[in-house]
């Protein structure tokens, strides 16, 4: 069966993929230049992941930027995290971005996540990031 588009953008695309039941994103270009597509974008995703009932996610983040202050607000606020946590989220798999700085920014999620149950690993290629996905549940 083929991907499901669910978000598109020049910045980044979400699909639902069926032959991994998973959601996976791919960051095009630095998302803090456009947070309302990156907050978007994983909306659709979350919706994806209820609507089709999957529990992993797989981000391949190597574009991504730094993320700024506001997007931490607003993963705080709009409760993103615990929501998509809510209709099944159990496993997240994240390819970290080029620059190192950018990646470092992550930990305080990971951090929060798993206090959460969800299980989260950070990869530097998308070949081990999918392996260690296709071995959870």
């Amino acid at each position: 069966m083929q991907n499901v588009t669910v978000f598109d953008s020049e910045y980044i695309t979400v699909e639902y993929v069926p032959a991994k039941k998973m959601i996976y994103h791919v960051v095009h270009k630095p998302v803090a230049e456009n947070l309302k597509v990156f907050q978007a974008a994983l909306d659709a995703g979350t919706e994806a992941l209820k609507k089709y009932g999957v529990a992993k996610w797989l981000s391949d983040d190597r574009k991504n930027g730094p993320l700024p202050p506001e997007q931490f607000e607003w993963l705080e606020t709009s409760k993103w995290s615990l929501r998509t946590i809510q209709f099944g989220w159990k496993y997240w798999a994240n390819v970290v971005p080029e620059n190192l700085v950018a990646a470092g920014t992550l930990t305080p999620i990971i951090d929060d996540l798993f206090k959460h149950g969800l299980r989260m690993n950070v990869f530097s290629s998308l070949e081990s990031a999918q392996e260690w996905l296709d071995n959870k549940a």
